[in-house]
């Protein structure tokens, strides 16, 4: 059985086209998954403590009550084998709700380590990831773009390699722009998923 874990991180929550689109496409193409669903982008995680930064340079801080939260996400992630990130653009980058999640989940000694030469190498096996990419421009590539090297380099610092990211651009451009987007996103997710489950 399919293990899908969808998180959503646009303000607009389970709402987002995004998210609405994982749902149906999961329903349609692995009716059987078990499916947990976390709204992060309405909901958002709280942010990294002191005492949190404190627990990663204390002998023994990393199994305490600093870093339950930390740990309590890496664990559900860790249960999945398909991973669907939902995410608008803010400001060429990652939204904020989705960076918390990630300073949660991106910990040293636990998802991932650091070698002889100073890389760091992922903890976490790979697993089929898709990131939605939602934004109000229409044209991919007209204007910069750091979500997509940043989410790829920090998702392999965890050990996660296999991603695919869709996008759902003119979100702002009208319902018709929207319906084209989304129908669009629709047949590239499905062709992945159908080919890679």
């Amino acid at each position: 059985m399919t293990r899908a874990l969808l998180l959503s991180f646009s303000p607009h929550g389970k709402a987002a086209q995004t998210f609405k689109l994982a749902r149906a496409l999961l329903s349609d193409l692995v009716p059987n998954a078990q499916i947990t669903e976390r709204d992060y982008g309405s909901q958002a995680l709280p942010p990294l403590t002191r005492e949190y930064a404190n627990a990663l340079t204390t002998a023994g801080g990393l199994s305490g009550s600093a870093t339950a939260l930390s740990e309590q996400l890496i664990v559900e992630l860790e249960a999945c084998d398909l991973l669907i990130l939902c995410t608008p653009v803010h400001n060429f980058t990652v939204p904020a709700a989705l960076k918390g999640w990630i300073d949660h989940v991106v910990r040293i000694q636990r998802s991932f380590t650091v070698n002889a030469s100073f890389e760091k190498v992922g903890l976490l096996k790979d697993r089929r990831t898709f990131v939605l990419v939602s934004s109000g421009n229409a044209r991919k590539g007209h204007e910069p773009d750091f979500l997509t090297p940043y989410l790829t380099a920090i998702l392999s610092t965890v050990g996660i390699r296999s991603v695919d990211f869709v996008y759902l651009g003119a979100m702002v451009r009208g319902e018709e722009a929207v319906n084209r987007a989304v129908e669009q996103a629709h047949r590239q997710l499905c062709e992945a998923i159908s080919s890679g489950l």
